[in-house]
Order: structure tokens, then C-alpha cells, then sequence
């Protein structure tokens, strides 16, 4: 097995237990406790998903270096015949409780708190199996038009998911995009912030895995936030204390919501069009 020959190549002096962990549908993952050492390794194919796991590390590096919120550690990241792998530190879990979701709204405002000069970032990476372009721009309109709607648009056409009539109802809303986020500057994000890209850990504090990471306009990772739900109230309220989002966010919510939207279209379908279809059709 792929795990048990890492281990022997990288670890050889020392004996592990392994045991498959859930972990989506593109990565293998599984935790090997040692000696010495308690990690989480996830590895899937090198030619089908190039430099996956380098990116996802230089995102976890990114959020761990605000000082703000934490993350696994990085072992290493690497290569071993025709697979890719990340070796990182198994974090234990803990409970959800009221205390571990106020820390967890204290520490991502924290994180929004980080900024930078640009919207985007140094290099591309993925969000899921999706390559994810993050060329800077200067004004968040013009990065989410050319960064993220129009990829995921293009994407879905060339696929024949999505129509011209559709592209043309997108195109109607993109023309109010400088209408509907208010000016913030660029804010660090996680950039797919669902309900099974954090874990509770034992000390009452999230740790955050699994990220898509730019910078962004900070309302971007609280629409994710309430696709799917899984986040308690009382985080939102936490988070508001610390760095109170602008009047309105709660209108903007399916706004934000959009770009992640696209992506479960290419990845799994039409049947996401709906969603977006009830959120645009008023600018049509």
C-alpha cells in the first residue's frame, strides 16, 4: 500500500499503525500514528491534480503565519512515484460548544484583520479539483469579474453545462458588481469555508484544513459559510464584536455565494444553476 511504502521511504526508523480516514472524493487519507509521530497523509494522483498538495500547504502556511487561527503542521509535501502526497499533524477533535464557536468568530476576524495591497494573490491554486487563478488586481470588482465569474462561466459553457441565455442573465448581473459589495480592502481568506474544512479541537479552538486561499473581500468567506450551514449563530455574533461587518451583510449573503456555486456547477453539475438562477435573475 502507497501509505506503508511513504512511511518506510520517509520514516524508517520508525513503526506506525495506520487507518483510512474519510476524505472526499479526489484525495486518499489516512492517519499513522508512530513512535514519535501522529499524522494525517493525504495523497491522489500527481498528473491528474499537478502541485495539489504544494499549494494546499503554501495555504495552510498562509493562515498559520497571521498568528491568528490555527492549522495543522506541515510535515512535508512531496512527490513518491506516480502519486502526491501531504504529510501533516493529526489534529484530535473536540465539541462544538458555545465557547468553541464564539473562539472560532473571535479568531476569523482576527484573520480578515490581514491585509494586503492587492486582491488575489502570488500564485494560483485550487479550489476542490478546480484550478483557481488569482492574478492581483487593484479593485475587488474587476478581480471577482476576471478572476473567479468568468473562469467558472467559461468553464461551464466550454462543458455544455450552462447556455448563452444563461451567460447572458450573468452577464446582466456582472454589469452591478461596483454596486453591491461596499469598499473594504483585501483581507486574507480560507476561500471555501464549509462545515468540513475546520475541525473543533480539544482546547476549544477551530483549526482550520482544506484551504482556497487569497485575498479577497472578507464577506466572500462568510456567504460560503452559510451555504451548506453547520456554523452556529453565535460565531457570526463573535466575529461582529471583534470586526463588525458592514450594514447590510446578511443581504449580501447569496451575492457571496455565487462563486461557490459555479464551482459545484463544473464539478457536479446543472442542478446548482437553480440557486444561482433565484440570485441573478432580478439584474436580468
Amino acid at each position: 500500500m502507497f501509505v506503508d511504502e511513504l512511511l518506510r521511504e520517509r520514516y524508517p526508523e520508525e513503526s506506525f499503525i495506520t487507518a483510512r480516514l474519510s476524505g472526499g472524493d479526489i484525495n486518499e487519507v489516512f492517519r499513522a500514528t508512530g513512535d514519535h509521530h501522529d499524522f494525517v497523509i493525504k495523497f491522489n494522483s500527481s498528473e491528474r491534480f499537478p502541485a495539489m498538495f504544494e499549494k494546499e500547504a503554501e495555504g495552510l502556511h498562509y493562515l498559520a503565519a497571521t498568528e491568528t487561527i490555527a492549522t495543522p503542521e506541515i510535515d512535508q509535501a512531496g512527490e513518491l512515484l506516480d502519486k502526491q502526497y501531504l504529510i501533516m499533524s493529526y489534529v484530535e477533535g473536540g465539541f462544538r460548544s458555545v465557547e468553541f464557536w464564539r473562539n472560532f468568530g473571535h479568531h476569523l476576524a482576527a484573520l480578515h484583520k490581514s491585509r494586503s495591497g492587492f486582491f488575489g494573490l502570488e500564485s494560483s491554486n485550487y479550489i476542490g479539483s478546480l484550478k483557481q487563478v488569482n492574478a492581483p488586481t487593484k479593485s475587488w470588482e474587476e478581480f471577482l469579474i476576471t478572476q473567479r465569474f468568468q473562469p467558472m462561466i467559461k468553464m461551464a459553457t466550454d462543458a455544455a453545462i450552462i447556455g448563452n441565455n444563461e451567460v447572458r442573465l450573468f452577464e446582466k448581473f456582472m454589469d452591478h458588481i461596483d454596486e453591491l459589495w461596499p469598499d473594504e480592502p483585501p483581507a486574507l481568506i480560507h476561500g471555501d469555508l464549509w462545515s468540513g474544512n475546520f475541525i473543533p479541537a480539544a482546547n476549544n479552538h477551530p483549526v482550520l484544513i482544506d484551504p482556497a486561499v487569497y485575498y479577497g473581500h472578507r464577506e466572500m468567506d462568510i456567504g460560503m459559510m452559510h451555504l451548506f450551514g453547520g456554523f452556529d449563530p453565535s460565531l457570526f455574533n463573535a466575529y461582529n464584536e471583534t470586526y463588525p461587518l458592514e450594514p447590510g451583510w446578511q443581504d449580501r449573503i447569496p451575492y457571496n455565494q455565487l462563486y461557490p456555486l459555479l464551482v459545484h456547477v463544473n464539478l457536479f453539475g446543472r442542478s446548482y444553476w437553480s440557486s444561482i438562477k433565484e440570485i441573478i435573475s432580478p439584474f436580468g
